[in-house]
């Protein structure tokens, strides 16, 4: 798993991050693809501020937003990253956009390689700091909606 940390331009959002805040958010990272890659999904359930938001869209076009507890994002979550015993590897490179130094936008591009197939992923995290700790509140990725309501078998 091998993760490239870019530098936003502070000029996009007005806020130039100090270099331990960069640092803090790298680390969370590396934290939860660890996690993420062990298939210990309870851990990476403990960096989320709940209810956490999700924004994808579908097939039909349509945007789709909607929230889950830890409950439902452990259920999601274990079927996506198995129990840590598969072939799962990542490459992501991330982008940081600090709103201010407790909000955080972070642009990944990434390459999952899974069972022999590869796949190229663009997402994005928000994550929100409270107390010191930052945790990720909003995930947005495009093409999970269908997924995510059964309409793909409906």
């Amino acid at each position: 798993m091998a993760t490239t940390f870019l530098t936003a331009d502070p000029s996009v959002t007005g806020y130039t991050p100090t270099d331990a805040e960069l640092a803090e958010v790298r680390d969370w990272f590396q934290r939860y693809d660890t996690h993420g890659a062990k298939g210990e999904v309870e851990h990476m359930a403990d960096m989320a501020d709940f209810p956490i938001n999700l924004v994808t869209d579908g097939s039909d076009g349509n945007a789709w937003t909607g929230s889950w507890n830890r409950e439902e994002f452990l259920a999601a979550t274990a079927q996506q990253v198995g129990d840590g015993s598969g072939d799962l590897t990542f490459e992501s490179t991330r982008v940081p956009y600090f709103l201010t130094g407790s909000l955080v936008i972070v642009f990944t591009d990434s390459t999952m390689t899974a069972a022999g197939q590869t796949h190229r992923l663009r997402y994005a995290d928000i994550l929100t700091r409270k107390d010191g700790t930052w945790r990720f509140q909003t995930m947005i990725q495009g093409g999970w909606a269908d997924m995510l309501t059964g309409a793909a078998n409906a």
